[in-house]
């Protein structure tokens, strides 16, 4: 299990780079972000308009790549897909938890095979416990008959043993997946805005930047916030001093992790 977390807020910071424009627009993100964010996070939308040619685009600029295609499927079939992943130099990927501990178990070994197999650095691996879309009504109309909170946990804690580095999950649900997982889980959170809530999104369980990095959150991904801001660069900028005051109110010291 890696514990990869920078003394650089800015490498903390990834930024949602969904948008289906065509690559000239994808890339004018990267090159106007690349010097404020971490890494740039690869959807659906983006990848299935653009295909592998964006993440290999993104790192010809310089840019680390965070592949968000949520692989859920048959153990053999994630393992082959997160082969695939490593070969194209990503240095995040996820897989939903709900696919099970078998095919988390897989897709880790698979993962550290191809990467010794090709000597390069294997990609972080995080589980999807539960979308920040849904909350416990939408669970309970799905038959899940645990709470959100308890779901993630149980989940985070499976994604664990199963040998992933960590979860993605909603700033909410960080101090129950601490206390189960411990301090080397990784945890990237989701559903971040600066203003706590924008009522007409569809992320449910949020926080601030400052709140969900004083909760423990390791890394925040963050899209519409950023680009549908009158300056980005200073939206993202906005951004990493918040993350900055949500590290020293986490460690009570100026932020070195």
């Amino acid at each position: 299990m890696k514990n990869i977390r920078s003394n650089d807020p800015r490498e903390r910071l990834i930024f949602a780079l969904d948008v289906g424009e065509g690559l000239p627009e994808a890339l004018s993100w990267v090159k106007r972000l690349r010097d404020h964010v971490g890494i740039f996070k690869v959807g659906k939308e983006a990848f299935t308009h653009l295909g592998p040619g964006l993440v290999e685009a993104i790192h010809r600029e310089g840019g680390r790549v965070f592949l968000d295609l949520k692989f859920h499927d048959i153990p053999n079939t994630v393992a082959r897909a997160a082969e695939a992943a490593v070969r194209l130099g990503v240095s995040m990927f996820n897989v939903h938890a709900l696919g099970g501990s078998r095919m988390m178990a897989e897709t880790a070994t698979a993962v550290r095979n191809m990467a010794a197999r090709l000597d390069a650095p294997a990609p972080v691996i995080l589980a999807v416990t539960v979308l920040t879309s849904l909350d416990d009504r939408d669970l309970s109309d799905l038959g899940f008959r645990m709470s959100t909170e308890a779901l993630v946990v149980h989940l985070a804690m499976q994604a664990r043993t199963a040998g992933l580095d960590g979860v993605v999950a909603s700033a909410r649900d960080v101090p129950a997946i601490r206390a189960a997982c411990g301090e080397a889980f990784l945890i990237v959170t989701p559903g971040i805005r600066r203003d706590a809530i924008d009522a007409g999104d569809d992320q449910k369980r949020i926080l601030s930047p400052e709140g969900a990095v004083a909760a423990g959150a390791d890394y925040l991904v963050v899209g519409r916030p950023i680009r549908m801001a009158a300056d980005p660069v200073a939206e993202a900028d906005n951004i990493v001093r918040a993350i900055t005051v949500g590290l020293a109110a986490r460690t009570g010291a100026p932020p070195r992790v």
